[in-house]
């Protein structure tokens, strides 16, 4: 059986210059554009890319930090809505909020 790793996301983006300035501003991410329709993120262990469009809607994408108190403070910073405060569950603690396209993100730290 071939082995098989998940390596790449890709969202969409209703108002593609909107999310890709609040991935910019939250989470520091630098995109490389592909035409005026994509644009991705490259290089880490999971690349992230951002395709115009609002269907198919996407699974959660799940962000790890060391931070997670300052992780709250960057993305609220952007007018993010926040659907889910900080809580604990068994692996550490996370929050939820919504991207300008209406993606549903969670940022957690292990512990």
């Amino acid at each position: 059986m071939p082995k098989i790793t998940p390596n790449y996301l890709e969202m969409k983006a209703a108002d593609l210059p909107a999310s890709k300035a609040f991935y910019e501003k939250a989470f520091g991410f630098a995109f490389t554009d592909y035409g005026p329709e994509y644009a991705a993120v490259e290089g880490g262990a999971v690349e992230i890319g951002l395709a115009a469009g609002d269907s198919p809607p996407a699974p959660m994408p799940t962000f790890e930090t060391d931070d997670l108190d300052a992780a709250f403070a960057q993305v609220q910073s952007t007018g993010a809505e926040i659907v889910a405060a900080i809580f604990a569950y068994p692996g550490g603690k996370r929050f939820e909020c919504l991207d300008p396209s209406g993606n549903r993100l969670a940022i957690y730290q292990p512990g």
